[in-house]
């Protein structure tokens, strides 16, 4: 069960996201919080999987809650799902580390396959935020750190870059789970980077998969 908690300052937008995944099969929500404070309180207090939460909020913003986060004992996948489409925030908010920025016009399919990719360290990214993304990093000159890498955890990171989650890679690699979590923390150390979607992000900028690999849907029937 992928449990969830959706934080918005509007109590209707939260009604009709609370609605529609409670139609879906092993989700469920379990709180609601209007405001970026009461966020931190219910996700410490609830645990949730995986949060729903909106980048403009009253007492701390989105953005906020994200950087509170790092230092937290219970770190839940965070999806934004916002009206504020601003390609900036989207970078901002996915090195704060969100897995996934979606504007409020995402069809309800689309956010229920992020929520079921984010329990399993999956993103969902829009073709344009996807490109911005890439593009900043392109921008910073990061051609080297590649050379740092083994060629398993090279395949890894190609993997990472598809989107895909830790019991895909595995698969896909016929490696164990385990092994390919080790492989995902060296990625990380090795590139001094701070999470799976930044390195999915490095994996594309460095034209591992072609960026429309990773703009595909989870190919895992678990994973729906």
């Amino acid at each position: 069960m992928i449990r969830v908690l959706i934080v918005d300052d509007h109590e209707v937008v939260r009604q009709g996201l609370r609605f529609m995944l409670s139609q879906e099969l092993g989700v469920e929500v379990v709180g609601e919080a209007g405001d970026g404070p009461a966020a931190l309180v219910e996700i410490r207090r609830l645990r949730p999987d995986v949060v729903l939460l909106d980048i403009v909020l009253p007492g701390l913003d989105g953005l906020g809650v994200l950087h509170a986060l790092r230092g937290a004992e219970h770190r839940p996948a965070v999806i934004v799902l916002t009206s504020y489409a601003d390609e900036q925030k989207a970078i901002e908010a996915m090195r704060a580390g969100a897995l996934s920025y979606l504007p409020k016009t995402t069809p309800a399919d689309r956010v229920t396959e992020a929520v079921r990719a984010a329990a399993t360290g999956g993103s969902v990214l829009t073709p344009d935020v996807a490109a911005a993304v890439v593009q900043r990093w392109r921008d910073q000159d990061r051609d080297g750190p590649l050379d740092r890498l083994s060629a398993r955890e090279r395949d890894v990171l190609a993997e990472l870059s598809r989107g895909r989650s830790n019991r895909e890679i595995a698969r896909s690699l016929a490696l164990g789970e385990q092994t390919v979590k080790s492989h995902v923390s060296s990625i990380l150390m090795k590139l001094g980077l701070q999470d799976r979607t930044q390195a999915a992000i490095f994996g594309l900028q460095h034209g591992l998969v072609p960026l429309g690999d990773a703009l595909r849907s989870p190919a895992d029937p678990e994973v729906r």
